[in-house]
């Protein structure tokens, strides 16, 4: 009997009491639909996480700083409040020197070479529109940093960097702003030009300058770490508008660093403990999103634990049922005996009837959980819901690679609960079974 004809009598048998089938189908559904939304859940969170991490640079980045400025930097990194409307005021935040830069340089572990120091515009700034009369402050802005950044959007492309676009006047602004600007959506401010206004302190005047949106950044856990992102003309021009009554001398303030730091050397802790030494402080993507990654972490562990109840009920639901058609069919067992079926044959009929039920148990879990899933994923970025502030966060994420596992580990514990039922199947002694009422 080849394999297809052992499946399709295994299904036929399966389907002899329906109602019996039917009902254990539901218990292993109940569970592999709990436990698949749980590992959905579980990789649309680590995959936004992995994503915010890719946009402050990865594994290994590193952000460096001095300890007066790292509680104005916890509020940096906190969540976004969204745009302020404009108020002339100082920024105060400690600064590095150079010479602390090149002492972080030339710490132990620290890569020089990704060695990344933000300038900020000097001065006081702020954007309008067209299509409001309010002003709003500027938010950290600056040119895009070299390096491994994949920083996330909710609307259109990154500033370009291409030689050919580089006198161009470009912004990618940060989420909230185009709702301020007066734009509904994120998508209606791509290609609108609005006004980006800068002080010249020296005259107390201010100058405008009239520049491109071309990308919104999406919201995600961690604010932005970049703010307003300029092309490099526009960010020259401001500059050189900013700083054109200053000492030939001068040069602008430094307040973090951003780098590399060698992991296959020194642990998180330990390059932490070299800078905390050497009079600064940093952070790490696991400060930054480590405790979010470990909440969700411990969430899905009690939740899949549930499911796994589940499934332990399901189990023996199938070693009852399967035990029962053992019963009901001792007789036909007997006699496919007498007539030369081997016992290894009989045992893979009732070991293939127990994947099946598998099968079809979590077939049907997985089915309509990517359907509640997708729909939810839907429904929870509309207007008004509580992703909607998150657009690349997926709360459901189906992929083969979690969907498959969880398919195949079913059929095996189906397997495993109707080892059992199979082998007393298989033991039967003919005569006896033959005689059975």
């Amino acid at each position: 009997m080849s394999i297809f004809e052992t499946i399709r009598t295994a299904n036929h048998n399966l389907f002899r009491n329906k109602v019996r089938t039917l009902l254990t189908i539901i218990a292993i559904f109940v569970g592999s639909f709990t436990i698949i939304l749980n590992v959905a859940i579980n990789s649309g969170v680590n995959a936004f996480i992995d994503e915010q991490t890719s946009a402050l640079g990865g594994d290994n980045f590193i952000m460096l700083m001095s300890k007066d400025s790292e509680s104005m930097m916890s509020e940096q990194m906190s969540a976004s409040t969204g745009p302020q409307e404009f108020t002339e005021k100082a920024n105060t935040a400690g600064v590095l020197s150079n010479q602390d830069i090149e002492k972080l340089k030339n710490i132990d572990g620290i890569d020089s070479d990704s060695f990344y120091s933000p300038t900020p515009l000097n001065g006081t700034g702020y954007v309008t529109s067209s299509k409001t009369d309010k002003k709003y402050n500027v938010s950290n802005a600056m040119i895009l940093p070299p390096g491994n950044f994949n920083i996330p959007l909710a609307a259109g492309t990154l500033v370009d960097q291409t030689d050919e676009a580089k006198q161009k006047n470009q912004i990618v602004l940060p989420p909230e702003y185009p709702q301020a600007l007066g734009y509904e959506k994120d998508e209606d401010i791509i290609g609108q030009k609005i006004i980006f206004a800068l002080k010249d302190e020296f005259n107390n005047t201010f100058k405008d300058f009239e520049v491109e949106v071309v990308g919104v950044e999406a919201n995600g856990i961690v604010s932005s770490q970049f703010g307003m992102l300029l092309s490099r003309a526009l960010y020259d021009e401001m500059y050189e508008f900013a700083t054109k009554h200053y000492p030939a001398d001068y040069e602008a303030p430094t307040y973090y660093a951003m780098a590399t730091f060698d992991n296959t050397r020194f642990t998180e802790d330990e390059i932490k403990q070299i800078i905390k030494d050497a009079g600064y402080s940093a952070w790490t993507i696991n400060d930054m999103m480590g405790v979010i990654r470990a909440f969700f972490d411990v969430i899905m562990i009690v939740f899949t634990i549930f499911g796994g109840i589940a499934l332990l009920a399901a189990a023996i639901g199938i070693v009852n049922t399967l035990l029962m058609s053992v019963e009901e069919r001792t007789r036909e067992i007997g006699l496919d005996k007498a007539l030369g079926m081997s016992s290894g044959r009989i045992f893979g009929e009732f070991a293939t009837e127990a994947i099946l039920l598998g099968f079809w148990g979590s077939v049907f879990g997985v089915a309509v959980a990517m359907l509640i899933g997708t729909i939810v994923n839907i429904v929870v970025h509309q207007p008004g819901a509580f992703l909607e502030v998150f657009p690349t966060f997926e709360l459901f994420k189906f992929t083969l690679g979690n969907v498959l596992p969880i398919i195949i580990v079913i059929m095996i514990i189906a397997l495993i609960a109707g080892t059992a039922p199979a082998i007393k199947a298989a033991r039967k002694n003919p005569i006896e079974a033959l005689r059975y009422e």
